[in-house]
């Protein structure tokens, strides 16, 4: 279901959230992606077309990197704290690739009597490289 509860007195500006770190991603998991999103574009499992398409074979869907980054945040918040979150797509994610994401909060406040964080969001490859950056919004349970 989600990390432990956060509450609101216990972050800071400037505090991280838990770092999410994948497996080495795998063709396969490109391909069940596909059947699980509808997405079968040929670029996330022909080598050729991927060749051709100048990728040197396939590459992963952008809406999986993204998931990895709702992980996270879920892991960290739970379920019921994340408003929403959003992302932009920089760079392509191969198989062999691991994924590393990190948040920082970057944002305390009260808005309409709810307590929010907002998080500045980075997911990166191995080599340093950002596959997505992005943010979120959460509200937080008060520990009062």
């Amino acid at each position: 279901m989600g990390g432990k509860e956060v509450f609101f007195e216990d972050v800071n500006v400037g505090d991280k959230i838990t770092e999410l770190v994948t497996k080495p991603l795998a063709e396969i998991q490109f391909v069940m992606y596909a059947g699980a999103s509808g997405d079968f574009n040929p670029i996330h499992s022909v080598h050729a077309f991927g060749e051709k398409a100048g990728f040197g074979g396939v590459i992963g869907h952008g809406m999986l990197s993204m998931g990895f980054v709702g992980q996270a945040l879920t892991d960290w918040l739970g379920h019921k704290a994340l408003k929403k979150f959003g992302v932009d797509f920089r760079a392509v994610t191969k198989p062999k690739d691991v994924i590393t994401v990190t948040g920082t909060i970057s944002n305390k406040y009260t808005k309409d009597e709810e307590n929010c964080i907002d998080i500045d969001l980075v997911a990166q490859n191995q080599k340093g490289e950002k596959v997505v950056t992005g943010n979120a919004m959460a509200a937080l349970p008060s520990r009062s």
